[in-house]
């Protein structure tokens, strides 16, 4: 039973809801080799560490005697995925999803055991489905329980289009746990409709449920809203050591704990150690320095890592930076120039100055000196920004 408890602990760590824990505890206790499903949508070429949240889970689930099954929706993705979309979301080449396949199966294996792991394409089964097999399909759910989806509800409400092939969307990824006979399937959760059509339709096709595990959503670099490429507030895992050690150093003192929640293999009483450090005085820099390192030896390597810290301190605390930087957040719509960024963070009097303190080389953005006066600097981004040599801000644009 104690094997039982911690085992659940492993599992739980991290996670937002089980649907059924129940039966999941069943599953585990049949001593059964479960078959854990998790799909991702090619959709663009890199992984980023947002992704890595239910890659980890599926490592865990791996390291306790599970067979995963990474799913990539090769098939799904030229539908284009509906979940939080305020408008038809525009599907994928056949081209594209084959070359963004091709990433992802050589970036998840510096996370997951390749002997332990099964890569499957969707594309494999739905292209054997007849257009009379897809009407099939479509007969086993209802508009109105589509429509108790919260995107889709608001969109109808609000009068914006649903295109009919959107609500193929769930049906299709439910299939998938159909095919692939999943007895866990793990998701953000903003898939957890989709998730549960996988159970109902294991019901209706007479298989066992799946259990539904559902991940949090990690935040980007701003710590509000999601992490993604399109805001340009992620971490890729293929982006050099240097680059990724310096966004982990970026990220906010609070938002440094939920990186390690969700992020960070160390076991939790390290981690309430390292916050009980903090509240007696530590620098909380340093122990964000062991965050950035793990992060950056799982994706490259410890030497790597070691070097990419060094460089950091070279570049900034060797620059007589200071221990505590202020922190602003300033609001924009697209982004800020940076000479009204460096105003509205109180670096420079005016943006003239900002302007003069460029040409002069006195501006540099996490340490790297900038020249162009006309740089945009993005929403969804963090960075340290320096004027001359003691006036520091880490500045969000949201």
């Amino acid at each position: 039973m104690a094997e039982l408890t911690e085992i659940l602990a492993q599992i739980k760590r991290g996670t937002e809801e089980i649907l059924i824990e129940s039966e999941l505890v069943e599953k585990l206790e049949s001593g059964k080799r479960l078959r854990i499903k998790a799909g991702f949508d090619p959709t663009a070429p890199d992984l980023h560490l947002g992704h890595t949240v239910l890659i980890n889970k599926l490592r865990v689930f791996q390291e306790l005697g599970h067979e995963v099954l990474f799913l990539i929706g090769d098939f799904t993705g030229m539908i284009g995925d509906p979940t939080g979309k305020s408008s038809t979301r525009p599907p994928l080449t056949r081209d594209q999803v084959i070359e963004n396949a091709r990433s992802y199966e050589q970036q998840i294996f510096k996370i997951l055991d390749p002997e332990k792991t099964l890569v499957m394409f969707n594309s494999s089964w739905m292209n054997e489905m007849s257009p009379a097999d897809l009407i099939q399909l479509a007969s086993r759910h209802t508009v109105a329980r589509m429509l108790e989806r919260d995107d889709f509800s608001k969109r109808y409400k609000g009068g914006q289009p649903i295109a009919i092939h959107e609500f193929l969307y769930p049906l299709i990824q439910g299939y998938d746990s159909v095919a692939m006979k999943a007895d866990v399937e793990l998701g953000g959760t903003d898939q957890k409709f989709n998730l549960l059509v996988g159970r109902e339709l294991q019901k209706q096709y007479g298989q066992p449920q799946q259990t539904v595990i559902t991940l949090p959503i990690l935040e980007g670099l701003d710590g509000v809203q999601k992490m993604s490429k399109s805001l340009n507030n992620y971490i890729g895992i293929s982006e050099a050591p240097d680059d990724m050690f310096g966004k982990i150093m970026s990220i906010s003192d609070d938002l440094m704990w939920r990186y390690f929640e969700l992020l960070s293999f160390r076991p939790i009483t390290e981690i309430e150690g390292f916050q009980k450090e903090m509240a007696e005085g530590r620098n909380p820099r340093d122990i964000k320095f062991l965050l950035g390192e793990e992060i950056v030896a799982r994706f490259h390597s410890q030497a790597e890592a070691t070097a990419a810290r060094e460089n950091f301190i070279a570049r900034f605390q060797k620059g007589a930076m200071p221990d505590e930087i202020p922190e602003k957040i300033l609001n924009s719509e697209g982004g800020l120039a940076i000479a009204n960024l460096l105003k509205q963070a109180g670096l420079t009097q005016s943006t003239s100055d900002a302007l003069r303190m460029i040409r002069q080389g006195a501006v540099k953005i996490d340490g790297e000196r900038i020249e162009d006066s006309k740089l945009e600097i993005a929403a969804g981004t963090t960075h340290i920004y320096q004027v001359g040599k003691r006036r520091f801000a880490k500045v969000s644009v949201n």
